[in-house]
């Protein structure tokens, strides 16, 4: 499983609409903008390890459930590429947390923003067997070392 160059480098080819129908729903978009006709995947199994509380976030209140509308996914895709365009602008200490099982953002785009980031200061931390939500799709003792890993992090920059 590669990751698409096509659309927006950090999400997976499988989960990413064919390039011909990026290119179509794009220009679509400018004619419909507000149409919802973003082919989505559900993505949910794939982000959430942990299956009950996988079920516990179809009650997240803040979260979109609908299909995204045509002109915000073009405008986010446009922003995903801007932002990798640009990440060898990054200066700041940067600390990168990533599920090394993520099917959703390939986890060589962590590795990738690592090594393009223009810091000496950078922390790439990689949790086996973890998937996309590490911070509320997996079991307790994986959030739980995820969060003291940034906690141990922002004690050790302040």
């Amino acid at each position: 499983m590669g990751w698409s160059a096509s659309c927006c480098a950090y999400v997976q080819e499988d989960v990413t609409p064919p390039a011909l129908v990026l290119k179509a729903l794009s220009i679509l978009s400018c004619l419909l903008p507000e149409a919802k006709l973003f082919p989505q995947k559900d993505i949910g199994d794939l982000g959430f390890r942990d299956p009950v509380k996988r079920k516990l976030c179809e009650y997240n209140a803040i979260s979109y459930n609908d299909q995204m509308r045509l002109r915000t996914a073009v405008e986010l895709l446009k922003a995903t590429k801007d932002i990798e365009s640009q990440l060898e602008k990054i200066c700041s200490p940067l600390l990168i947390l990533h599920g090394a099982a993520d099917q959703v953002t390939d986890p060589h785009v962590s590795q990738f923003l690592y090594e393009k980031a223009n810091t000496k200061d950078k922390t790439l931390k990689l949790y086996e067997g973890a998937y996309h939500s590490i911070l509320e799709g997996e079991p307790d003792d994986r959030i739980s070392t995820a969060i003291k890993d940034i906690i141990s992090w922002l004690d050790s920059h302040c």
